[in-house]
């Protein structure tokens, strides 16, 4: 189980914390909602608050797995992103994995110019070249690293084009691009590396789905927006 959670929330996308937030003005809300095996299983859904220049994106996530009628893993989670103007000045975040607490707290440092973490998994500094790891931001596709929004560890990570398709949500098609992001550190023990497919409407600028494979074929599906 342990194997399946580690490449479970490291979750990606974007190349600073500088988030471009005037990209995101005309969205009050994204949801996705999340598969294994093709089944619907949970939900990941992003609020955005704005106040003059400062932004604030609310995670909310849930998902369980079943087996023979049993809850086998559950987890849920709640995490909030504040940026002023286009630079991100906190996150803090708080996850219930089955009967197991995690945590991220995350400020900007404006002495050292540097992010100071407390995380269930890490503790210290981080450069403001990474980037939290959530769905809502497409800036994890030019990212050299990012933080988990659910441990607050850092990862290296090397996004590729691949090329461009055309996909089917919901009975609409999208002209997307195609991305993988996976470890740049092969010698990362195999569960625990990045090893991710996106697909990226970059005229709304926005992610359309992410899939990987462990213990399960997973798939984060856009499903809306306001």
């Amino acid at each position: 189980m342990k194997k399946f959670i580690a490449i479970l929330f490291i979750v990606i996308f974007p190349v600073i914390s500088m988030a471009h937030m005037g990209h995101y003005n005309k969205y009050n809300k994204i949801e996705m909602e999340i598969f294994r095996n093709g089944e619907l299983i949970g939900y990941n859904y992003y609020f955005f608050e704005r106040n003059g220049e400062e932004t604030i994106i609310t995670n909310q996530f849930k998902f369980s797995v079943d087996l023979l009628g049993a809850t086998i893993f559950q987890v849920e989670s709640y995490g909030e992103e504040k940026y002023i103007k286009d630079q991100l000045i906190s996150f803090n975040s708080k996850t219930l994995q089955n009967d197991k607490e995690k945590f991220v707290n995350l400020e900007l440092n404006k002495k050292s110019k540097k992010y100071d973490i407390k995380g269930s998994s890490f503790n210290g500094e981080a450069t403001t070249n990474n980037v939290i790891g959530n769905w809502w931001n497409h800036k994890i596709l030019q990212a050299g690293s990012q933080i988990s929004p659910i441990s607050g560890s850092i990862k290296e990570q090397v996004v590729t084009f691949i090329g461009k398709e055309k996909i089917d949500l919901y009975g609409k098609i999208y002209d997307a691009d195609h991305f993988t992001l996976k470890s740049k550190d092969m010698n990362i023990p195999k569960d625990k590396r990045l090893d991710f497919n996106i697909w990226y409407d970059q005229e709304n600028l926005r992610i359309l789905k992410v899939t990987y494979s462990r213990m399960g074929n997973w798939e984060y599906r856009l499903k809306s927006f306001e």
